[in-house]
């Protein structure tokens, strides 16, 4: 041992002095003198993979003869992600009671006509390594399975009955409804108000339409939603002309045979769809403010609290995503990021953009300022989302004005810098496979096909200093929407946002008093 050690100690002490050393085999027989970078005598040439051409198809669709789109990606791996998108959600509820779409993304994958409870389903799954999930946004419903490939027989016929053939039994629909009257509390009681003035600032934006209809089932709703109403719905919205069954993971062509077998003659529970009745109505952009009054002195108790804080939301009309200006508006949001106060990190993290340097880091006293960018097929909202201190709520208001009015200057360090990050982001999310599915189903959904990562970064890096100030401008000549959370003692009126927002430096109106 203390030989070998010996001989290890004088082989580094010679590589370090540049000395030659002759590397031996146990048997004293020499190593072969060969680089690295010389290919080796009697050993084929390696054959690489290589992208090609075929990425310009690389995501296939498919449309069966009763409308419904299929569309898949091939992804290496033994696991696949496969799910139906619904063009249906909260927004189509204009001639039903709101609330419908928050009921059936909590009833999703409960009994159906082959599975006589959740619990069966997840059993089927777990066979598989599979895992089951439904969510609803404003326009869209997805149900979605992460499962083993050679499971893909079993996943799209378990979507189908899911889909197609949900029992919505008295005590499922009972459940669910204790299920939404916690989610409610929960929504009123959680430390992160983000959720509920996202909610706020819709209704503010598109007062009564559309977008702007309440995404969460209203208390007054609950007792009403029963499974006459459910089934009513469902024959008017889950039809195949809405659907789209998307798969990453997977070859197109059993994709396809899948659907064919268990999507083409199936007959849903609630009968002959009537895709006739179908709400078309376009989102009209109202601008509004929505307040409310609430205590949040005790939101979040403990030995480090958070303190009590007023949320300020203010959002401007921005445009939908199938509009060429989405793309400006996307580099525009990353361009005003931000973030919390406490964030720690580099230019990875968004430090640089311009709610950290003009905002955070310069108003200590401020909490929170993020950008954010909801839009639709029609319309589109850009917000920044603020908060602090109740009695400093008026200032925090004229920062984010004056935030809006200087967007229309921007420096090309910065502009790159944005566009840079939007793109490292965009590539680095779809890395993730339920990612690249949900991807691929809204964008085939909302228009026939998919634009792929390499074409969505060609149209980031050809965005100019003049397409983020004709936007810009564009969106100051809306009415502003505006949500309020909190004290709202010092908050400024709804006129004198609108005025500072039309003023040259976004300064609010004056107000002198002789007693503070």
């Amino acid at each position: 041992m203390a030989a070998h050690m010996s001989r290890l100690r004088g082989w580094s002490r010679a590589h370090r002095y540049g000395i030659a050393v002759c590397r031996q085999y146990s048997n004293g027989g020499v190593y072969p003198n060969v680089s690295l970078s010389t290919p080796l005598p009697g050993i084929p040439k390696p054959v690489f993979a290589s992208v090609g051409s075929h990425e310009k198809n690389e995501t296939k669709i498919t449309t069966l003869e009763n409308g419904l789109k299929v569309a898949s990606q091939n992804k290496f791996g033994q696991f696949c992600t496969v799910g139906i998108l619904v063009n249906s959600g909260s927004r189509h509820e204009a001639k039903y009671p709101s609330g419908i779409a928050h009921f059936l993304e909590k009833l999703a994958f409960s009994s159906t006509a082959q599975f006589g409870s959740k619990d069966e389903i997840l059993l089927t799954l777990e066979k598989h390594g599979g895992i089951c999930d439904c969510q609803t946004s404003r326009d869209t419903t997805m149900y979605a399975v992460s499962a083993e490939v050679k499971g893909l027989d079993t996943v799209v016929n378990l979507l189908s009955d899911a889909v197609l053939q949900p029992r919505l039994l008295d005590e499922e629909i009972e459940m669910t409804r204790m299920a939404v009257r916690f989610e409610l509390e929960d929504l009123n009681m959680r430390p992160d108000p983000e959720p509920l003035l996202t909610e706020m600032i819709h209704a503010a934006a598109y007062r009564g339409n559309t977008v702007g209809l309440p995404r969460f089932c209203p208390v007054n709703n609950i007792e009403t939603i029963d499974k006459k109403l459910l089934h009513k719905y469902l024959q008017n919205y889950y039809c195949p002309e809405r659907m789209v069954l998307a798969g990453v993971g997977i070859e197109h062509e059993q994709l396809v045979e899948c659907a064919r077998k268990y999507l083409l003659d199936v007959k849903p529970v609630w009968g002959v769809s009537t895709p006739a009745n179908v709400d078309l109505s376009v989102a009209q952009y109202t601008g509004g403010i929505v307040k409310m009054v609430k205590d949040m002195s005790d939101v979040s108790l403990g030995p480090t609290p958070i303190p009590e804080l007023t949320h300020i939301m203010i959002g401007l009309e921005s445009c939908s995503f199938l509009e060429d200006d989405f793309i400006p508006f996307a580099v525009l949001n990353t361009l005003l990021g931000g973030g919390g106060s406490f964030s720690a990190g580099g230019p990875g993290k968004g430090m640089f953009t311009r709610l950290y340097l003009n905002v955070l880091n310069r108003h200590h006293w401020m909490y929170n300022a993020t950008s954010y960018h909801h839009s639709y097929e029609d319309s589109g909202v850009l917000c920044i989302h603020a908060s602090a201190d109740p009695r400093q709520v008026r200032e925090m208001v004229e920062i984010i004005t004056r935030e809006f009015i200087q967007m229309t200057g921007t420096a090309e360090v910065e502009l790159e810098r944005a566009k840079t990050q939007l793109k490292s982001m965009l590539m680095m999310n779809l890395e993730s496979r339920p990612i690249i599915f949900e991807d691929v189903g809204r964008q085939v959904l909302s228009t026939g096909k998919r634009k792929l990562p390499h074409e969505l970064c060609e149209l980031i890096s050809n965005v100019t200093a003049d397409d983020i100030k004709r936007v810009t401008t564009k969106m100051l000549h809306s009415k502003p929407a505006v949500a309020a959370l909190g004290d709202l003692t010092e908050m400024p009126s709804y006129e004198d946002i609108q005025a500072a927002l039309t003023s040259k430096d976004g300064r609010l109106s004056r107000i002198y008093r002789l007693f503070r």
